[in-house]
């Protein structure tokens, strides 16, 4: 092998490497956001967004990431610029319904929820929550009825949320099912014996059935 061949294997070898390194150095934004970290999650997707402006993972993660910060309006708008891109990508028609309920606008935000739930599979990773924040907002427009079918729903998917029991057990006590209500306010003291809420519920609900 001549010089100049081997002089072209190590230079390959070396670029090779060298993006290795600056893939593997690259800050991670989902991992960022899974750890708590927002701020940096936010600051890492706006670099990604600014080398690629289509870039719907980056305005996924983004958008969970503002939520998670309190920052409701930027997550609102960020949300609907990822869906001039495409209006189909259920994470953005997700977290566009969780900034809306944030801000208040209840009737939209139900509107985008029901149609991510009709959208996914049964083991979508944000499923249980949209089912609960449904379930809040039929709480809030008095329509318990849905609010137990919604929360029933949440806690079937993720069933260690003792307040999520406890708001399923509220649901529940408002359409005078007391029994059922109590059995969710039990579970909901199982997984939290200090949640107030639960225990002052399971207390009116028994002095119906008494």
């Amino acid at each position: 092998m001549n010089l100049r061949k081997i002089v072209a294997i190590v230079f390959i070898s070396f670029c090779s490497l060298t993006a290795v390194f600056a893939q593997a150095e690259k800050p991670d934004a989902l991992k960022l956001y899974n750890q708590g970290n927002y701020r940096d999650a936010i600051a890492v997707c706006e670099t990604e967004l600014a080398s690629n402006p289509n870039n719907l993972d980056s305005y996924s993660v983004l958008c969970w990431a503002l939520i998670a910060n309190g920052q409701y309006l930027e997550a609102e708008t960020r949300a609907q610029d990822a869906r001039r891109i495409n209006s189909y990508d259920v994470r953005i028609i997700e977290v566009l319904g969780e900034a809306k309920y944030y801000l208040g606008k209840l009737d939209d935000a139900l509107s985008l929820f029901q149609r991510y739930v009709s959208s996914v599979p049964e083991n979508a990773g944000r499923l249980g929550k949209v089912y609960y924040l449904m379930g809040e907002i039929y709480i809030k427009q008095a329509r318990y009825e849905h609010a137990d079918i919604s929360l029933t729903m949440a806690v079937r998917i993720e069933r260690n949320t003792a307040a999520w029991w406890a708001r399923l057990g509220y649901a529940r006590e408002m359409t005078k099912s007391y029994a059922s209500a109590i059995a969710a306010y039990d579970q909901a003291l199982v997984l939290n014996p200090q949640l107030s809420d639960a225990a002052r519920g399971k207390t009116r609900c028994q002095s119906h059935i008494r």
